[in-house]
């Protein structure tokens, strides 16, 4: 089943892992939008700067602890199914409150999950 993803922390650099997990995303037939605050493409896809709006059925975040806050009303109000923290971007605060909300945090990487078939 093909999943539309929010890829959040997404940048312009080959050797970040968002700019890898929006590739691999894409390689497995997956509808991917990548928002960060830098400007630029991964492939062929424009990184958004402005929050993207419509229906997610995974959030997968590419952004630290620190940085996460000013998105918790934004990651809820997508009302995505699940919200996947890859190594490194683990935050209790925000996994209560999306469990609060209905929403499944996932302890993760999204390249594993994708290599493994567990995505």
């Amino acid at each position: 089943m093909k999943k539309r993803t929010l890829v959040m922390g997404a940048a312009p650099d080959p050797s970040r892992y968002a700019y890898k997990a929006t590739v691999m995303l894409e390689d497995h037939g997956h509808e991917v939008i990548p928002f960060g605050i830098k400007k630029g493409k991964i492939r062929e896809l424009e990184i958004e700067n402005e929050r993207p709006t419509g229906q997610f059925d995974t959030v997968t975040l590419y952004l630290g602890p620190q940085n996460q806050p000013q998105f918790y009303d934004y990651i809820v109000g997508l009302k995505p199914q699940r919200v996947i923290f890859n190594p490194g971007t683990e935050n209790a605060e925000l996994e209560d409150l999306l469990e609060k909300n209905g929403i499944e945090p996932v302890h993760g990487c999204t390249l594993v999950m994708l290599s493994t078939g567990q995505y």
